[in-house]
C-alpha cells in the first residue's frame, strides 16, 4: 500500500513529501518565490511562473478552433466546452448545467439567494467577485479599460469591447428573422421581444407590461406623479426625458425636423407627420 503524507493542520494528504512541503506553506503564509519586477511572491514556483506570463504578455495555451488563448491549462479546458457543448457540472434542482465548477457554485446562488460578495462601502451585494470589482469602481472612480483609438475609458472590460464597435462598425449579434444587427447581446435579446410579442416587464398596479425595463419605470410614475426631469430656465417638469428634450426646444427655437417639400420646421415629428399629410393630400387632389 502507497504511504500518505498527512497534513497536521487540516484533511489533505499526499503520495509524496514535496507536495505535501507545499502544501504546509499555505498554512504558514510562507511565499518565498518572489518576482523580480513587481512585488509579487508565491508559495510556489509554479504561481509564480503563471505570474510571470502577465508581464512578457503571453498566454501559451491556444484553442485550436479559435483564437482563444490563456495563461491557464484549467482555463483552456472549460474554454474548449464551448466547442464541445460538454457541459458536466449539473445543478440537482432544476434542469441548468454548466461548463466549470465556478459556474454551476454561481448557479446555486441563485437557488438558496445567497450573495457572498458585500461592497464595503454601500448595501450593494452579488454572487460574483468580477461584479463586486466593477461595482467598487463606481466609488473609486477607476476605469482601466482605455481605448487606443480615443480617449474614451470604463470601468469594464465589455464597456470596452461595444465602445470599440463604434470604430469598426461591426455589429456582430444579428436577428436571424429580419435584418437587425447590434453591437450588444443584450440589445438584440430586447428587439426579438418584437418579433415574439413578449413583455415581460410587469406593472404590480394595473395591467401595463413592457419589453424593457426603462419602458416601466417611466409608466410607474404615472402611478407615483414623480416629474424628476426639470427645466433649468422655467418652473416645467415632467416624468420623461424625451418631454423635457421637447420643451427645451421652446426655449431654443430650435425646430429640427424639416420638411423635405417645402419649407416647414417643428418641433416634434408628430407634427411633422401631420403636415406631410397636406402634401399627399394636394397630390390626390392633382
Amino acid at each position: 500500500m502507497q504511504k500518505l503524507f498527512k497534513c497536521n493542520i487540516c484533511d489533505y494528504c499526499s503520495t509524496t513529501k514535496l507536495s505535501l512541503k507545499k502544501h504546509i506553506r499555505q498554512h504558514a503564509g510562507e511565499k518565498r518565490f518572489k518576482c523580480n519586477i513587481c512585488d509579487y511572491c508565491s508559495i510556489n514556483k509554479s504561481g509564480l511562473k503563471l505570474h510571470m506570463y502577465k508581464h512578457k504578455g503571453e498566454k501559451p495555451f491556444k484553442c485550436n478552433i479559435c483564437n482563444y488563448s490563456t495563461i491557464h491549462t484549467s482555463h483552456l479546458k472549460i474554454h474548449m466546452r464551448k466547442h464541445t457543448g460538454e457541459k458536466p457540472f449539473k445543478c440537482n434542482i432544476c434542469d441548468y448545467s454548466g461548463t466549470s465548477m465556478s459556474l454551476l457554485k454561481l448557479h446555486m446562488c441563485k437557488h438558496n439567494g445567497k450573495k457572498p460578495f458585500k461592497c464595503n462601502t454601500c448595501d450593494y451585494c452579488t454572487i460574483n467577485m468580477a461584479d463586486l470589482k466593477k461595482h467598487m469602481r463606481m466609488h473609486t472612480g477607476e476605469k482601466p479599460f482605455k481605448c487606443n483609438i480615443c480617449d474614451y475609458c470604463c470601468a469594464a472590460k465589455s464597456d470596452l469591447k461595444k465602445h470599440m464597435c463604434t470604430h469598426t462598425g461591426e455589429k456582430p449579434f444579428k436577428c436571424n428573422i429580419c435584418d437587425y444587427c447590434s453591437t450588444t447581446k443584450s440589445n438584440l435579446k430586447t428587439h426579438m421581444r418584437q418579433h415574439t410579442g413578449e413583455k415581460p416587464f410587469k406593472c404590480n398596479i394595473c395591467d401595463y407590461c413592457s419589453t424593457i425595463v426603462p419602458h416601466l419605470k417611466n409608466h410607474m410614475r404615472t402611478h407615483t406623479g414623480e416629474k424628476p426631469f426639470k427645466c433649468s430656465i422655467c418652473d416645467y417638469c415632467c416624468s420623461q426625458m424625451g418631454s423635457l428634450n421637447r420643451h427645451m426646444l421652446r426655449h431654443t427655437g430650435e425646430k429640427p425636423f424639416k420638411c423635405n417639400i417645402c419649407d416647414y420646421c417643428c418641433t416634434t415629428s408628430f407634427s411633422l407627420k401631420s403636415h406631410m399629410h397636406k402634401h399627399t393630400n394636394e397630390k390626390e387632389e392633382l
